[in-house]
Protein backbone atom coordinates (compact mmCIF):
# COMPACT_ATOMS: atom_id res chain seq x y z
CA UNK A 1 0.00 0.00 0.00
CA UNK A 2 1.72 3.70 -1.18
CA UNK A 3 -0.34 6.57 0.78
CA UNK A 4 0.18 10.07 -0.02
CA UNK A 5 0.33 12.83 2.32
CA UNK A 6 -3.20 13.58 2.02
CA UNK A 7 -4.09 9.84 2.58
CA UNK A 8 -5.04 9.08 -1.12
CA UNK A 9 -3.77 5.64 -2.46
CA UNK A 10 -1.00 6.56 -4.95
CA UNK A 11 -1.15 4.66 -8.23
CA UNK A 12 1.95 6.97 -10.01
CA UNK A 13 4.30 4.81 -11.87
CA UNK A 14 7.40 7.33 -10.47
CA UNK A 15 6.80 6.81 -6.96
CA UNK A 16 6.08 2.78 -7.40
CA UNK A 17 8.76 2.38 -9.46
CA UNK A 18 11.09 4.03 -6.89
CA UNK A 19 9.60 1.74 -4.19
CA UNK A 20 10.05 -1.07 -5.93
CA UNK A 21 13.51 -0.43 -6.62
CA UNK A 22 14.71 0.76 -3.15
CA UNK A 23 11.95 -0.52 -0.45
CA UNK A 24 12.21 -4.10 -0.50
CA UNK A 25 11.67 -5.34 3.35
CA UNK A 26 11.47 -9.09 4.12
CA UNK A 27 7.57 -9.01 5.72
CA UNK A 28 6.84 -12.39 7.86
CA UNK A 29 2.92 -13.41 8.69
CA UNK A 30 3.29 -10.73 11.77
CA UNK A 31 4.13 -8.13 10.59
CA UNK A 32 3.08 -5.10 8.80
CA UNK A 33 4.42 -2.85 6.02
CA UNK A 34 3.52 0.32 3.91
CA UNK A 35 5.10 2.93 1.99
CA UNK A 36 3.92 6.57 2.36
CA UNK A 37 4.72 9.70 0.31
CA UNK A 38 5.39 13.15 0.95
CA UNK A 39 6.01 15.80 -1.65
CA UNK A 40 8.19 18.89 -0.57
CA UNK A 41 8.47 22.20 -1.76
CA UNK A 42 12.88 22.57 -1.20
CA UNK A 43 15.47 21.10 -3.35
CA UNK A 44 16.69 17.56 -2.55
CA UNK A 45 20.38 18.40 -1.25
CA UNK A 46 18.47 20.42 1.51
CA UNK A 47 15.74 18.19 2.31
CA UNK A 48 18.99 14.94 2.15
CA UNK A 49 20.72 17.36 4.41
CA UNK A 50 18.41 16.88 7.22
CA UNK A 51 17.11 13.47 6.25
CA UNK A 52 20.84 12.01 6.50
CA UNK A 53 21.71 13.37 9.85
CA UNK A 54 21.64 10.06 11.59
CA UNK A 55 23.06 12.40 14.91
CA UNK A 56 20.23 14.44 14.92
CA UNK A 57 16.75 13.40 14.35
CA UNK A 58 15.58 15.62 16.56
CA UNK A 59 16.10 18.48 13.80
CA UNK A 60 13.39 17.36 12.15
CA UNK A 61 11.10 14.78 14.01
CA UNK A 62 9.03 16.20 16.42
CA UNK A 63 8.89 13.20 18.61
CA UNK A 64 12.58 13.40 19.49
CA UNK A 65 13.72 15.37 22.45
CA UNK A 66 17.20 14.24 22.16
CA UNK A 67 19.33 11.95 20.37
CA UNK A 68 22.95 10.38 21.70
CA UNK A 69 24.75 8.82 18.91
CA UNK A 70 27.95 6.39 19.73
CA UNK A 71 30.84 6.35 17.32
CA UNK A 72 31.23 7.97 14.10
CA UNK A 73 28.21 8.06 11.48
CA UNK A 74 28.84 4.88 9.53
CA UNK A 75 26.23 1.40 8.68
CA UNK A 76 26.16 0.12 12.12
CA UNK A 77 25.96 3.25 14.42
CA UNK A 78 23.74 3.06 17.22
CA UNK A 79 22.01 6.26 18.32
CA UNK A 80 19.59 6.16 22.03
CA UNK A 81 16.98 8.68 21.10
CA UNK A 82 14.64 10.06 23.53
CA UNK A 83 11.01 10.13 22.79
CA UNK A 84 8.90 13.39 23.94
CA UNK A 85 6.07 12.53 26.31
CA UNK A 86 2.20 12.02 24.60
CA UNK A 87 3.84 8.66 22.78
CA UNK A 88 4.04 5.21 24.93
CA UNK A 89 7.38 5.42 24.99
CA UNK A 90 10.45 7.36 26.40
CA UNK A 91 13.95 6.02 24.40
CA UNK A 92 14.52 4.27 21.33
CA UNK A 93 17.68 2.49 20.40
CA UNK A 94 18.71 2.67 16.58
CA UNK A 95 21.27 1.37 14.48
CA UNK A 96 22.34 3.05 11.02
CA UNK A 97 21.38 0.53 8.13
CA UNK A 98 22.58 2.19 5.53
CA UNK A 99 23.57 6.12 4.45
CA UNK A 100 23.50 6.52 0.77
CA UNK A 101 25.12 9.55 -0.04
CA UNK A 102 24.75 8.82 -4.23
CA UNK A 103 21.34 7.24 -4.09
CA UNK A 104 20.02 9.03 -1.47
CA UNK A 105 18.88 6.06 0.56
CA UNK A 106 18.98 5.99 4.32
CA UNK A 107 17.71 3.00 6.63
CA UNK A 108 17.57 2.34 9.94
CA UNK A 109 16.31 -0.63 12.66
CA UNK A 110 15.13 -0.58 16.49
CA UNK A 111 17.72 -2.64 18.13
CA UNK A 112 15.86 -1.83 21.58
CA UNK A 113 13.90 0.59 23.76
CA UNK A 114 10.93 1.21 25.80
CA UNK A 115 8.32 0.54 23.14
CA UNK A 116 6.33 -1.99 21.46
CA UNK A 117 7.63 -1.41 17.91
CA UNK A 118 10.04 -4.92 17.53
CA UNK A 119 12.13 -6.00 14.82
CA UNK A 120 11.32 -2.36 13.22
CA UNK A 121 13.25 -1.03 10.31
CA UNK A 122 12.81 1.78 7.85
CA UNK A 123 14.28 3.01 4.73
CA UNK A 124 13.99 7.01 3.45
CA UNK A 125 14.62 8.08 0.00
CA UNK A 126 14.13 10.92 -1.45
CA UNK A 127 13.97 11.84 -5.43
CA UNK A 128 14.13 15.50 -7.07
CA UNK A 129 11.07 16.77 -9.16
CA UNK A 130 9.66 19.95 -10.30
CA UNK A 131 6.79 21.35 -8.02
CA UNK A 132 5.35 24.79 -9.16
CA UNK A 133 8.16 25.61 -11.55
CA UNK A 134 10.75 25.15 -9.03
CA UNK A 135 13.30 22.06 -7.92
CA UNK A 136 11.24 19.99 -5.60
CA UNK A 137 11.70 16.46 -3.74
CA UNK A 138 9.65 13.57 -3.36
CA UNK A 139 10.13 11.49 -0.01
CA UNK A 140 9.09 8.38 0.39
CA UNK A 141 9.44 6.13 3.70
CA UNK A 142 8.54 2.79 4.02
CA UNK A 143 8.48 0.50 6.94
CA UNK A 144 7.83 -3.15 8.22
CA UNK A 145 7.05 -4.25 11.72
CA UNK A 146 5.81 -6.61 13.84
CA UNK A 147 2.97 -6.72 14.76
CA UNK A 148 2.17 -6.24 19.16
CA UNK A 149 -0.10 -8.79 20.58
CA UNK A 150 -3.57 -7.62 21.08
CA UNK A 151 -3.46 -5.59 17.88
CA UNK A 152 -4.36 -6.03 14.31
CA UNK A 153 -1.98 -5.27 11.46
CA UNK A 154 -4.61 -2.63 10.50
CA UNK A 155 -4.03 -1.23 13.93
CA UNK A 156 -0.35 -1.24 13.83
CA UNK A 157 0.36 -0.01 10.78
CA UNK A 158 -2.23 3.03 11.09
CA UNK A 159 -0.42 3.88 14.25
CA UNK A 160 2.71 3.95 12.37
CA UNK A 161 1.74 5.66 9.43
CA UNK A 162 0.13 8.31 11.49
CA UNK A 163 4.01 8.84 13.14
CA UNK A 164 5.55 8.93 9.44
CA UNK A 165 3.39 11.35 8.15
CA UNK A 166 4.39 13.97 11.02
CA UNK A 167 7.58 12.91 10.57
CA UNK A 168 7.52 13.83 6.78
CA UNK A 169 5.21 16.58 7.35
CA UNK A 170 7.37 18.23 9.84
CA UNK A 171 10.42 17.37 7.23
CA UNK A 172 8.43 19.18 4.78
CA UNK A 173 7.92 22.30 7.09
CA UNK A 174 11.29 22.83 8.19
CA UNK A 175 12.93 22.45 4.60
CA UNK A 176 10.46 24.61 2.97
CA UNK A 177 11.43 27.41 5.94
CA UNK A 178 15.07 26.90 5.24
CA UNK A 179 14.37 27.18 1.56
CA UNK A 180 12.72 30.14 2.07
CA UNK A 181 15.17 31.75 3.90
CA UNK A 182 17.59 30.58 1.29
CA UNK A 183 15.51 32.36 -1.36
CA UNK A 184 15.25 35.42 0.92
CA UNK A 185 18.80 35.80 1.45
CA UNK A 186 19.72 35.53 -2.32
CA UNK A 187 16.84 38.48 -2.83
CA UNK A 188 19.00 40.50 -0.12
Amino acid sequence: MVITENGDLLTAAGPEDFIKRHHKHHVGDDQCTSSLVKHIKAPLPLVWSLVRRFDQPQSYKPFVSRCIMQGDLKIGTVREVNVKSGLPATTSRERLELLDDEEHIFSMRIVGGDHRLKNYSSIITVHPEIIDGRPGTMAIESFVVDVPDGNTKDETCYFVEALIKCNLKSLADVSERLALQDRTQLVN
